[in-house]
């Protein structure tokens, strides 16, 4: 009989291995010395080993599944509990269940780490739901647009909750990005007719315009082409592919039109230039009239000079004040020399001023007497009083007499 500390074999070729509950009978031998056979279950003992060695560092140091590593446990675990082995049995079975509470421990951290990735995407998810349905109700359509699809590719990459959960929220996001597809393709389909009818309407101001562009009525055109122009902004911008085809023809035609007006007023102003000239020669000779002297000549004289001066035509607007000025200043000399001798050679203007001039001297001729007599009688208040009075009818005098003088008288 052959044995060592943890096994022995009987006579009858018999293997046993000693636990804490006793011996337990390992397998029969037969096929050599007992030494051969201690020598082959220690072997299958030490294999025990190194398995559950490996299985410890696959726990630690790999990403081992707890349902894997449980598996791999019981699997060890039979073989130790149907004793098939000889060596510290016990030893194993303390090694196999330090591996169970770290296969159970990194279970649960595993579960908790699970969970709060769970929490951290629901609440990722959450966001996201918010932001879009933020989204949703803006009108920056490009922007709004571009992050929206950016918040998709987000949600693909964040894991999936609970069936229930995650489908209600997908829900929320979907419709959030539904609602503002939906808002943007109305709007962006009310801008198309918006433009289609900016178009029609360019359209009709672009046919205005060229029938207007070679007219020659320049006041009236040009201030249509004001409204027009007016009209134009207020119509909103057409299609791109029409808006700058329709605006070269719209300015083009106003181009055509103003170039055309430019060169008749550059004309007209050469010509008014020349104008003002001819009349500020005229204004010169109507100015050596003065002072009247022969009234009647003076008279003639201008009247040819105004003629001259009618048939010469218009002058620049800004020089018309001032050399129109210079020929009505010399017309009212005229004017007042003209009311001068009328008024000297009117006979009844004269016979007023001449009846007035008797009036007026006879009250001075009987003031005179009334003083001699006051002053005879002593009083001389009342002559003083009268000479007062003498001296307002004398002044009036003296000026009917200088007007009588103006008639000749």
């Amino acid at each position: 009989m052959s044995s060592d500390p943890w096994g022995r074999v009987d006579e009858t070729g018999t293997v046993y291995v000693r636990t804490a509950d006793g011996e337990q009978v390992v397998g029969s031998w037969q096929a050599g010395s007992p030494e051969e056979a201690l020598a082959y279950f220690e072997r299958k003992y030490e294999g025990l080993v190194v398995e559950i060695g490996l299985l410890e560092k696959r726990v630690k140091t790999t990403d081992l599944s707890a349902k894997d590593a449980q598996a791999a446990i019981d699997h060890i675990r039979e073989q130790v509990d149907a004793h098939h082995a000889v060596g510290d049995l016990e030893a194993l079975k303390v090694r196999l269940d330090k591996l169970v509470e770290t296969v159970d421990k990194r279970r649960e951290e595993r579960k908790q780490q699970r969970a709060k990735q769970s929490d951290e995407a629901r609440h990722a998810k959450e966001a996201l739901v918010v932001e879009a349905e933020e989204l949703a109700r803006s009108d920056q359509w490009r922007a709004a647009g571009e992050r929206l699809r950016a918040l998709v590719d987000t949600w693909k990459g964040l894991p999936r909750l609970d069936r229930k959960s995650d489908d209600e929220l997908w829900h929320r996001f979907s419709h959030a990005r539904s609602a503002f597809s939906k808002r943007r393709k109305a709007h962006f389909a009310s801008l198309d007719a918006q433009r289609e009818e900016a178009r029609r309407t360019k359209e009709r101001l672009v046919g205005e315009a060229e029938a207007l562009s070679g007219s020659t009525d320049w006041g009236p055109t040009a201030a249509r082409y004001r409204e027009l122009m007016a009209e134009w902004k207020a119509a909103g911008r057409a299609q791109r592919e029409h808006e700058d085809d329709l605006w070269n023809r719209f300015r083009g035609a106003q181009d055509v039109f103003f170039a055309a007006r430019s060169s008749v007023f550059a004309e007209r102003d050469a010509e008014q230039t020349e104008n003002l000239k001819l009349k500020e020669e005229l204004a010169e000779e109507a100015e050596k009239l003065l002072p009247i002297g022969d009234l009647k000549s003076a008279r003639a004289a201008f009247r040819t000079l105004n003629e001259r001066w009618e048939a010469i035509g218009h002058v620049p607007r800004d020089a018309r004040p001032k050399v129109e000025g210079r020929m009505h200043a010399v017309e009212r000399a005229l004017q007042e020399a003209e009311e001068t001798e009328w008024r000297r050679t009117n006979p009844e203007a004269r016979a007023r001023a001449a009846g007035l001039t008797g009036q007026l001297q006879a009250a001075v001729d009987k003031l005179r007497g009334q003083i001699d007599q006051a002053r005879a009688q002593g009083n001389n208040a009342r002559a003083d009083k009268l000479e007062r009075e003498l001296e307002g009818r004398q002044a009036l005098l003296d000026q009917a007499l200088k007007g009588l003088e103006e008639f000749g008288g």
